[in-house]
C-alpha cells in the first residue's frame, strides 16, 4: 500500500486577520485552528506521517497547540511559501513517502471526503488539486477607484483549495527546479515543472481564513460544534501601599502608590481570573494560588490567568469575550486602556476585538472614593462542548 505524508504549511503571519497573532494559532472552540487542522488528517486511515512547518518565531506557539500529538519537529520555513514547502518536503526525503499532501494550515475545515478523493486520484495521476467551480460572474477591474473593464467567462474557472496531492518524488524535483521563482501554490510550481494536474472535487467549507469575516465564518461554524454558552463573573479588591506603581492587566502605571497583595496585586486580573474560574465552576483563585503558599509572593498574576484560561481549554471549551471594569480615582485608566486590551488578548490568545476593559469611580463614596485602593469586575462568556 502507498505510503502518504501530509506537509501542513504554517508560516503565514495572518495579518490580514487583523491579530498579533498569527492566524493559525487563533483559538476556534477553545481548540487552536492549526491543531483542528492537524487532527483531521490524523485521524484519516490513509495518512502515514505529517510534517508542519512554521515560521521562525512561532515554536513555541506550535509546540503548545499541538502538544501531545506525537508529530515530528516543526521544520522552520522560507521567505516565501515556496521556499517553506520546498523545506519541508526536504524534511520528509528521509522518510521515503508515495505520496505527499501539502495544506494550509488556516484550512480547519477539510473533510476526510475531500482528502478521500486527493488520495484516489494520485492512483492515476502524478498532482491532484482539489477545487470548486466558480459560480459568480467574474469581473475585471482597474483604477482607483476600480472601474469595470471586462466581464469574464467563469466557463471552466475552479478555485482552487488544498489539500493538494502530488507523487512525492515528482513535487520535490518540481519545487527544486523552480527555487527562486515565487509561484503561489503547489500546484503552480508542478505546472512550472511541466506536470499535469489533475481536478477534483473540492468542499465550500474547506475555505481559508484570511480575513476577518473569514474568521467570524470559521468561529460560526465551531460554535455550531459547541453546545453550551456560560457568563462567569469575578469581582477583587486591593488596598493601597507603598510603592510607585500600580500594575493592572499586566500593564505597569505609574502611581504614588502601589497595591498591596501576595502576588504582584493585579487586581483587574485577578478579578478575570475569579470570572472564567466561576464559569467553568472551578472555584476561585484562592483555592487554586493559596495566599498561604509562599512560591505565590510575587508572583506575576498573568500565571493565574493562564492556568483559568487551560482549564476553559482543556475541557474542549473557548472564551467568548472579557468585559472588565476597573474602579478608582486613580490612576487614569484611559491613557493605558489599550495596552491592557492588548495584554488580555495576548495571555488569552483572542483577539482585542473581544477584550473590553473601562473604568469608573464611585463618585468620591466609599473605599475607592477616599483612595483606599482599587476594585475590579469581570464579566466572560465561555463556550463548552
Amino acid at each position: 500500500m502507498a505510503r502518504c505524508a501530509v506537509l501542513i504549511l504554517a508560516g503565514g503571519s495572518g495579518s490580514r486577520v487583523g491579530s498579533d497573532i498569527p492566524k493559525q494559532y487563533l483559538n476556534l472552540g477553545g481548540v487552536p485552528v492549526i491543531r483542528r487542522t492537524v487532527e483531521v488528517f490524523l485521524s484519516h486511515p490513509a495518512i502515514d506521517l505529517i510534517q508542519v512547518v512554521i515560521g521562525a518565531e512561532d515554536s513555541e506557539r506550535c509546540g503548545e497547540a499541538l502538544a501531545g500529538l506525537g508529530l515530528p519537529a516543526p521544520v522552520t520555513g522560507g521567505a516565501t511559501r515556496q521556499n517553506s514547502g520546498m523545506r519541508g518536503l526536504e524534511a520528509l526525503e528521509t522518510a521515503e513517502p508515495d505520496y505527499v499532501l501539502i495544506h494550509d494550515a488556516a484550512r480547519p475545515f477539510v473533510d476526510h471526503g475531500t482528502i478521500d478523493r486527493v488520495v484516489r486520484a494520485l492512483e492515476q495521476a502524478s498532482a491532484v488539486l482539489p477545487a470548486v467551480p466558480v459560480a459568480d460572474t467574474l469581473k475585471r477591474g482597474a483604477g482607483s477607484p476600480a472601474i469595470v473593464t471586462a466581464t469574464v467567462d467563469r466557463q471552466d474557472m475552479w478555485r482552487a483549495q488544498t489539500p493538494q496531492g502530488f507523487r512525492f518524488t515528482e513535487i520535490l524535483s518540481a519545487h527544486r527546479a523552480t527555487t527562486g521563482l515565487e509561484l503561489t501554490d503547489d500546484t503552480a510550481v508542478a505546472e512550472h515543472a511541466g506536470m499535469t494536474v489533475s481536478l477534483v472535487p473540492g468542499a465550500e467549507d474547506n475555505f481559508k481564513i484570511t480575513t476577518q469575516e473569514d474568521l467570524r465564518r470559521a468561529e460560526r461554524m465551531a460554535a455550531a460544534m459547541t453546545g453550551e454558552t456560560r457568563i462567569g463573573t469575578g469581582f477583587d479588591v486591593h488596598a493601597f501601599g507603598e510603592g510607585d506603581k500600580v500594575i493592572l492587566c499586566g500593564v505597569e502605571i505609574p502611581h504614588d502608590q502601589a497595591l498591596e497583595g501576595h502576588s504582584d496585586a493585579d487586581v483587574a486580573l485577578h478579578a478575570v481570573t475569579d470570572a472564567l474560574l466561576g464559569a467553568i465552576a472551578e472555584g476561585d483563585i484562592g483555592s487554586h494560588f493559596p495566599p498561604s503558599d509562599p512560591q505565590w509572593r510575587g508572583a506575576p498574576s498573568r500565571l493565574f490567568l493562564e492556568h483559568a484560561a487551560a482549564l476553559v481549554t482543556g475541557r474542549g471549551g473557548s472564551i467568548g469575550n472579557i468585559d472588565l471594569t476597573i474602579i478608582c480615582e486613580a490612576p487614569k485608566v484611559g491613557p493605558h486602556r489599550d495596552a491592557m486590551r492588548q495584554s488580555l488578548s495576548e495571555i488569552l490568545k483572542i483577539e482585542a476585538g473581544r477584550v473590553s476593559v473601562k473604568a469608573t469611580t464611585t463618585e468620591k463614596l466609599g473605599f475607592t472614593g477616599r483612595g483606599e485602593g482599587i476594585a475590579a469586575q469581570a464579566a466572560v462568556t465561555v463556550r463548552l462542548p
